[in-house]
């Protein structure tokens, strides 16, 4: 499967150390350059973590579709990405992103829906000092 991934739901994976999950749930992930350009500025949350995450899953957009009037440039990259990989799902946590995605057809899902699914599928047992049981 493959993943393509916005912003803001990297940061709040990588706030709880959970970027790993990633590619066990999905195999695949990448990010637009616009996304990559975003999480690796200097003194920005999680920047240097994210830089190192994303530096080899940076894909160039072919496209010159955008979105930018109505969303950001790294949600409408993402969006645009997605449809050139005929990718699984959009991750994304701006809820005015997800919802456009949703209206054009892709599958979205957010940092906290990562979590859950990492939980059903028994990757993640321990969260946030709590060890819960299965």
């Amino acid at each position: 499967m493959i993943l393509i991934a916005d912003s803001s739901a990297l940061v709040a994976l990588s706030i709880v150390n959970k970027l790993d999950i990633l590619e066990k749930l999905f195999g695949e992930v990448y990010v637009p350059r616009a996304v990559f350009d975003e999480v690796s500025k200097e003194n920005k949350a999680e920047s240097y973590t994210l830089k190192n995450y994303c530096k080899d899953r940076v894909l160039d957009i072919q496209s010159s579709a955008n979105f930018n009037i109505t969303l950001g440039k790294g949600e409408s990259e993402a969006i645009v990405l997605y449809t050139e990989q005929n990718a699984d799902f959009l991750l994304c946590d701006d809820k005015k992103a997800k919802k456009f995605a949703q209206n054009f057809g892709l599958k979205v899902i957010g940092s906290l829906g990562i979590l859950l699914k990492a939980k059903e599928e028994r990757l993640m047992l321990w969260f946030w000092g709590w060890q819960g049981s299965y």
